[in-house]
């Protein structure tokens, strides 16, 4: 029997279901484990509660004191440091990355009038909305997916901004009323991926999560983060990034957009580099970025 940490959000519990039944498929029984988190019982602003980590330490917590065998994260909500015992026993394919508009009246972002208020809790898309130069007034806003779509339903905002991943996850897609392009918006560094986190010693269990492994997303999931790691920026601080394995003139390699908000605008920049060292390609982007500011 494995057992799977969650949060009990109808988005954790729907990502670790579909973690739960690719291992059920492969033989393994699977029981689901409910955990409470900060980032769950406390409304206040991500970072005044403890910024990178509030959604995960419980769940940490609970794999170094053997009360669960693998937990199932957001990436993105991952911090990059690494912690000793636990390893990320598989990183599956990638969701689609992007971020999604949910607006009133089914407007995209360019059609909403001037003074629109858009609620979204994410330095990252603040700056790069604000780099949009449309007029709009951004809003702070915390809660899950559903909570966020209601303020819209419900007139307190014209439009939230979102991952698509956790929409179409909870089956929703079909409110979205744009699709936001990364060249305009830039995701999370890892917004879209699964982490499946386990105790480093627990051989039966790496060798079951092995099956669920992505290395593309591995790769391109892993120079974000390095990239996020080497800015030496929190997932609260002004920063989007996003890798994709292309092919080059000399076969596969991994491509690299990075974003840093500053106060007079948005530092954009890409890189390339080969697949399998994916930690340098990060690390050379940030350092170029920190270079521009």
């Amino acid at each position: 029997m494995i057992r799977l940490g969650t949060r009990r959000s109808a988005l954790a519990t729907a990502q670790s279901t579909l973690v739960a039944n690719e291992l059920r498929a492969l033989g393994h029984e699977v029981e689901l484990v409910l955990i409470t988190t900060t980032g769950d019982v406390n409304r206040a602003p991500v970072e005044q509660i403890g910024g990178t980590g509030i959604f995960v330490s419980a769940l940490r917590d609970a794999l170094l004191a053997d009360e669960i065998d693998i937990a199932v994260h957001s990436l993105k909500d991952l911090p990059t440091a690494p912690v000793d015992g636990l390893v990320l026993g598989a990183i599956p394919l990638r969701e689609d990355p992007r971020d999604v508009l949910i607006a009133r009246d089914g407007l995209t972002l360019g059609e909403l009038p001037r003074g629109s208020v858009i609620g979204t809790g994410a330095a990252r898309r603040v700056a790069q909305i604000d780099a949009l130069g449309l007029g709009v007034e951004c809003t702070g806003v915390r809660g899950n997916v559903d909570t966020r779509i209601s303020l819209v339903t419900d007139g307190k905002v014209d439009a939230v901004i979102v991952a698509r991943a956790g929409v179409s996850r909870l089956g929703r897609l079909s409110e979205v009323t744009e699709t936001l392009d990364p060249i305009q918006m830039l995701p999370a560094p890892g917004q879209g991926a699964l982490a499946i986190e386990c105790r480093s010693d627990n051989t039966e269990v790496l060798a079951a999560l092995a099956h669920l492994e992505d290395p593309a997303t591995r790769a391109a999931v892993t120079a974000e983060r390095q990239l996020l790691a080497t800015l030496e920026a929190g997932c609260t601080a002004p920063v989007g990034a996003l890798a994709e394995v292309v092919e080059g003139e000399d076969g596969p390699e991994l491509w690299l957009r990075g974003a840093l908000g500053q106060d007079d605008g948005v530092r954009r920049l890409s890189a390339n580099g080969p697949v399998d060292d994916p930690v340098s390609l990060g690390k050379a982007l940030a350092n170029e970025l920190l270079e521009r500011t």
